[in-house]
């Protein structure tokens, strides 16, 4: 049966009584795991890196991932809450404190986000983690990867980080929202069979039924939505997740489709799906959704590249002939206006360099800014 994952995120805005009524309703609304994301905004982006649009009006995003931090005691209750909804806990760490700090509780899933796809010193220290579990005689804990704003080799990179045990793939679009017909539907079977691990959908677009079943269709196994009570209220994702009506109406028509593969088969499942669809949404549109199966950007997350994923940043003004410390630099989201730096790869090999001119916090850090070794 498809684990379908409902991505609270931070749409509890900070409160603990609107989380527990988001949990609520996740669970009545058919989910298998309710997820959260544990934030602390210096480990996801820089305070220079912009505005964010909101109902009330434009705030910095810095500012407002702020307002979402919550202490140990707000993850590890909501943890119990959700246990005895008959739910799974999951929930995505940002960085390594968060990391440390999730591990602690013993989540049923980590799930590592689309931008941290490249967060090396994050994926490093989960490897880590599960080796020393199974050091111990334990299953390495379950990890789910998403794979928005990447590409191939991005992903054979974390997953060969993290190891295959107990790993879980999700296609996605980094787009808010994701359009239908760029979803490239074919490509979750193709990334089970490259990569030999089960495969699924993080789904950023606003139908709840075309892309969520044409995924179950070509084999996924886990379906990630964002959920919010009322898309009028000023979680960060809101606008694009699923109210509890809709999210229950896609947790039925991908047990329907379940139940259609079991009964006819694979192939014949297939065809049936396409066909029912098509009555909805028209075969053209279907079939654009399926796509080639090829690992390519989509169009609508293209320039997102470099930007949503991680690079390494100045947290401060620095001056000409500097030593780089661990305190002077970060793993961080571009975002908004900043520039992008390097990637994380080269994070050991910058530090203890030399700078060659002047630079100004949040600046992303480029070999030019660098006297060579």
């Amino acid at each position: 049966m498809t684990n379908i994952i409902a991505e609270i995120g931070t749409s509890h805005e900070g409160s603990y009584e609107k989380a527990l009524k988001l949990v609520d309703a996740a669970a009545a609304s058919g989910a298998h795991t309710i997820k959260f994301q544990w934030v602390y905004a210096d480990e996801i982006l820089h305070p220079k890196t912009g505005f964010v649009k909101l109902p009330t009006g434009n705030i910095p995003l810095y500012d407002r991932f702020r307002q979402l931090e919550c202490p140990l005691s707000f993850y590890r209750d909501i943890m119990d809450y959700v246990h005895s909804k008959g739910c799974k806990f999951c929930c995505s760490p940002f960085g390594l404190r968060s990391l440390k700090e999730l591990l602690e509780l013993n989540p049923d899933y980590v799930k590592i986000a689309s931008p941290e796809l490249n967060h090396y010193k994050m994926l490093e220290a989960l490897r880590d983690f599960r080796a020393e579990e199974k050091a111990r005689g334990k299953k390495a804990i379950p990890v789910i990867l998403s794979s928005g704003v990447s590409l191939l080799s991005d992903i054979e990179k974390a997953v060969n980080f993290l190891g295959r045990e107990n790993l879980s793939l999700l296609h996605c679009i980094t787009s808010y929202p994701a359009p239908e017909d760029q979803y490239n539907i074919k490509l979750i079977s193709n990334l089970k069979a490259i990569f030999g691990i089960e495969t699924g959908l993080s789904d950023h677009s606003l139908d709840p039924i075309l892309v969520p079943v044409l995924s179950v269709a070509a084999g996924a196994t886990v379906i990630e939505k964002h959920f919010t009570l009322s898309k009028e209220t000023e979680g960060l994702d809101d606008p694009v997740a699923l109210e509890p009506e809709q999210f229950a109406l896609m947790v039925h028509v991908v047990r329907q489709t379940e139940a259609t593969f079991r009964h006819y088969g694979p192939e014949v499942g297939m065809e049936r799906t396409i066909e029912q669809l098509s009555e909805q949404y028209g075969r053209e549109r279907v079939m654009s959704v399926l796509g080639d199966g090829v690992k390519k950007l989509a169009a609508a997350e293209e320039a997102n590249y470099g930007r949503t994923n991680r690079s390494l940043h100045f947290m401060k003004d620095m001056k000409k002939g500097s030593v780089i410390t661990e305190e002077d630099i970060g793993i961080l989201r571009t975002e908004k206006i900043l520039s992008p730096g390097i990637s994380p790869q080269f994070y050991d090999l910058v530090l203890g360099s030399i700078l060659a001119s002047d630079v100004e916090a949040g600046q992303g850090l480029q070999f030019s800014d660098l006297i060579q070794k």
